[in-house]
């Protein structure tokens, strides 16, 4: 499904909404491509009226359209300090996971492969919104990039705009990896 190295990520703005839709487009088109769902059950949407949804649980699918079958789903459980993000396919096969880094100035996790080896690290920024993807030998192989979204979406709703690109090249399983951490780095690291 993701066979392009750019895409253009696109939260949707709702009122008082206790999960997280995103549109992911073709950068050079603007064609739709995928829709990324947050799936908390019940419980946990309910529990999001009292307690930071940073700690909670939550399950994110990445699919074609809104009805379809996911092909990405990333789940995160219970988290205080450190979560740690699994990434299975469609088949519900593990293709890997993400570790948080406890103490970084900008947001980090390490990108495992299903044998626990890491195969690439993902590093914020100072001002914690652009972000690095670099393989185990620390080469750049993409980036996540904050896109302004205009003065009322930004001051006035926790919606946000970035880009993900990925180095041409990387294998399939690889590049599903890549995409779903720059998905987990709004989903699972930045909503409050």
């Amino acid at each position: 499904m993701f066979t392009k190295s750019t895409y253009l990520v696109r939260e949707r703005v709702a009122m008082l909404k206790l999960t997280d839709t995103f549109d992911i487009l073709d950068a050079e088109t603007g064609q739709q491509v995928a829709v990324a769902q947050e799936k908390p059950g019940l419980f946990m949407k309910l529990l999001r009226l009292v307690i930071n949804k940073r700690v909670l649980p939550t399950e994110v699918h990445i699919a074609p359209t809104p009805d379809a079958p996911p092909v990405i789903t990333i789940r995160r459980g219970f988290t205080l300090f450190r979560s740690k993000v699994r990434v299975q396919d469609a088949d519900g096969q593990e293709i890997g996971f993400f570790r948080q880094k406890l103490l970084t100035i900008g947001g980090a996790f390490n990108v495992f492969d299903t044998f626990g080896q890491q195969v690439a690290q993902i590093k914020g920024d100072w001002k914690g919104w652009n972000f690095k993807f670099l393989d185990a030998a620390g080469n750049e192989i993409g980036t996540v990039t904050k896109q302004w979204a205009g003065l009322a979406k930004e001051m006035f709703t926790s919606a946000d705009n970035y880009v993900i690109n990925v180095a041409p090249g990387q294998d399939p399983k690889a590049m599903n990896l890549l995409i779903a951490a720059g998905i987990a780095i709004d989903t699972i690291y930045k909503e409050a």
